[in-house]
């Protein structure tokens, strides 16, 4: 499936949530959308949970 059906689908599901649900109900859709999101990551294994712990290196360690 694509990144743009995947998409339409997502903003599809926001705008049902809206219309039907309001405000509050289009923030908690986008809120289990971006955990299922992340979890697909972490279970397709293009992240770890050190990616979020994990200091970002400094410019002097690059110079080393």
């Amino acid at each position: 499936m694509s990144m743009a059906v995947v998409g339409m689908i997502a903003g599809m599901a926001l705008g049902f949530a809206t219309y039907f649900g309001g405000f509050g109900a289009f923030l908690l859709v986008a809120a289990l959308g971006t955990i299922g999101f992340v979890v697909g990551r972490f279970v397709d294994g293009d992240l770890e949970p050190g990616d979020f712990f994990r200091l970002r290196d400094r410019d002097d360690d690059r110079r080393r």
